[in-house]
């Protein structure tokens, strides 16, 4: 089954991901559990890629292994978003298959695969496989497995997919990834800088102190989170980090 595509291109990668995780919390909000079967079937039925990540999520709250064999087809789909979600649900339960399935995703930068629907430009191969690797270091946060960090960092530097980086090591908590996000506050792009610096802060990385400190006069706009400034981002983590006890 074929699934719309987003055009992810750099940073409306990590916008476009944002809204539907938004969306994807609220609708999930007071819903009563069901079988697992019933959720196997949604995930089956499923239009959106992003509405069947959120069946993947309740599928892992089971804690039910026994549901890994009606998926298994699906960690060989052609659609890698679809691909992605199951691999997801098999990582999250203790199958490293699926964490491996998101790894060669994230890695593939060459094969075929299916046209899909990208709203705001002309479809190419090129598009499709970063949309593609973009998604998958999105499914490496949600996952917060540590072993993906050293996959993510020589991520920083691939311009198709950085973007999403500095949230993914965030997301994932582990410490190994503050040095290189550290390094990364020395990057030409301004919106680079500042989501490392969420990152530092979101792992507590008070040893970033002193090149933060260095930032608070820069003042070169970033095109996210109200086009503030760096300076203003490096103030502000700066008050967060000093106030961890």
């Amino acid at each position: 089954m074929r699934r719309r595509r987003i055009n992810h291109n750099g940073f409306a990668d990590f916008i476009v991901l944002s809204a539907f995780l938004f969306a994807m919390y609220c609708s999930a909000s007071g819903q009563q559990s069901v079988s697992a079967t019933n959720l196997i079937q949604q995930f089956k039925a499923k239009q959106f890629f992003w509405q069947q990540f959120e069946v993947a999520e309740k599928i892992v709250k089971l804690h039910d292994t026994t549901v890994l064999g009606q998926l298994e087809l699906f960690l060989n789909d052609e659609d890698r978003h679809e691909r992605g979600n199951a691999a997801f649900v098999f990582a999250a339960l203790g199958d490293d298959r699926g964490f491996e399935v998101i790894r060669a995703i994230l890695e593939d930068r060459t094969s075929a695969r299916p046209k899909g629907d990208i709203p705001a430009g002309n479809w190419t191969l090129s598009a499709q496989i970063r949309s593609d690797r973009y998604y998958a270091v999105w499914l490496f946060g949600n996952l917060k497995d540590a072993r993906a960090v050293s996959i993510l960092i020589p991520l920083l530097k691939d311009e198709n997919v950085n973007w999403g980086v500095p949230w993914a090591l965030g997301e994932i908590g582990d410490k190994s990834a503050v040095s290189p996000l550290i390094q990364t506050l020395s990057e030409r792009s301004p919106d680079m800088r500042v989501l490392s610096i969420y990152a530092l802060v979101q792992l507590g990385a008070k040893e970033a102190l002193p090149q933060l400190h260095l930032m608070v006069h820069d003042e070169e706009k970033i095109h996210f989170d109200g086009l503030g400034t760096v300076a203003e981002a490096a103030r502000s983590a700066i008050a967060k980090l000093d106030a961890m006890t």
